[in-house]
């Protein structure tokens, strides 16, 4: 089964998500240009808001590549000591499961997907093997010291060498600090160890990459800032700068497919069920951060249409290949949204549909039908939750 959520979203001046030159980002879509929000911008929106929706923080996950000083400084609290000295063994542990770990920056080499409690199992794993592992630090600390005058390819080399090949025993307990049988952001946006591929999650979640219904044109904000304590008789600007921005009315797009939630969970019925609600109110509710201190483009969803379906997925893009350009963006962006679902419908049939709600802050929903229209929010989360679980 699978819940389709489709949301019309409009922003006034913002630079919700910007490209390595600090502009909004754009794609070029039915031949004009439009604003483009992406889609790990708005997962990391949505995930935040987990815990706001009935997840605990054992339930949800941590992207992170600091678990060498999350550990360590658990491993100073229980046992004393050099903070130092259990930050290399935390270093010596992650070897050991198999991961690369820089040991300047005492970083991971890329960003672990894990539960919140990958620390804390982390640290047991360090405290039951110590002696062996503050051993492995050692070694690995005076080889490191006989190489320092090798070559960068040579160190290379050796540092592929040295990467632990965990035996059977290992990777039960890399297994154990990795699990994400229970942490429903891993579940649902899926997780990819090179190191490792048994540890990978297929998502049970996809979300598409926001673009403006309409064509947009960058502009820029030209900007001056005057220091407070200059003297009276000095004049001018003691700042000058540009930021970036657009105005849009985004279409937004996520799915999530619940057998394959419900697989990464385990089966834990009731937990699929209250990261099914987190899942469907967090998008609702997500708006990424970027320049929102300076332009607060703080706008919930005005249009709403939420389907459930046995299988297949409709992404509705296409509704506007051809450019909204009706003075009411909303109603129009809505009207051929809508009008794009029914098509669609008529012509594929509702055999696979087990529920389709609508919602409009401000735009009439022409075309649906009396009982599918709601009224409010919680009357439209309430009914799309009741159509996904029954049977």
């Amino acid at each position: 089964m699978i819940i389709e959520l489709h949301l019309l979203q409009s922003f006034p001046v913002s630079n919700l998500n910007r490209d390595d030159v600090g502009q909004p980002k754009t794609v070029t879509f039915g031949g004009h240009l439009r604003g483009r929000i992406s889609s790990q911008s708005l997962k990391r929106a949505a995930r935040l808001l987990f815990q706001d929706y009935g997840l605990t923080a054992t339930e949800t996950g941590v992207r992170t590549k600091r678990l060498v000083s999350s550990t360590a400084e658990l491993l100073t609290k229980r046992r004393g000591g050099e903070e130092a000295e259990a930050a290399a063994i935390a270093q010596a542990g992650l070897r050991a499961l198999g991961f690369g770990v820089d040991d300047k920056k005492q970083l991971t080499q890329y960003l672990l997907f894990v539960g919140s409690t990958a620390a804390e199992l982390l640290a047991d794993y360090c405290e039951k093997d110590w002696d062996r592992l503050a051993s492995d630090a050692a070694a690995r600390a005076k080889a490191a010291a006989k190489t320092t005058k090798a070559s960068n390819g040579e160190r290379q080399a050796e540092e592929k060498q040295a990467k632990a090949k965990p035996d059977k025993q290992t990777l039960a307990e890399a297994a154990r600090i990795l699990d994400a049988s229970r942490v429903v952001d891993v579940a649902m946006f899926g997780r990819m160890i090179a190191d490792n591929k048994d540890f990978n999650v297929d998502a049970a979640s996809q979300v598409a990459h926001a673009i403006s219904t309409h064509a947009v044109v960058n502009e820029y904000d030209y900007y001056t800032a005057v220091d407070d304590l200059k003297p009276h008789d000095e004049s001018g600007a003691d700042m000058i700068g540009t930021v970036d921005f657009n105005a849009a009315c985004y279409y937004r797009y996520a799915n999530l497919h619940l057998d394959k939630l419900t697989e990464n969970l385990r089966g834990d019925t009731d937990l699929v069920g209250r990261a099914t609600s987190a899942w469907l109110n967090a998008f609702i509710d997500a708006v990424p951060g970027g320049k929102q201190n300076s332009m607060a483009a703080l706008n919930p969803p005005e249009t709403l249409l939420v389907v459930v379906r046995d299988r297949g997925a409709w992404n509705l893009a296409n509704a506007f290949l051809r450019p909204i350009q009706d003075t009411d963006l909303m109603d129009g962006s809505t009207r051929a949204l809508l009008g794009h679902f029914e098509r669609l419908r008529r012509f594929y049939g509702n055999d696979d549909l087990r529920g389709v709600v609508a919602a409009s802050v401000t735009a009439d929903l022409d075309g649906l039908a009396a009982h599918e229209v709601a009224q409010t929010r919680s009357d439209l989360v309430a009914r799309v939750l009741a159509a996904a679980t029954k049977d």
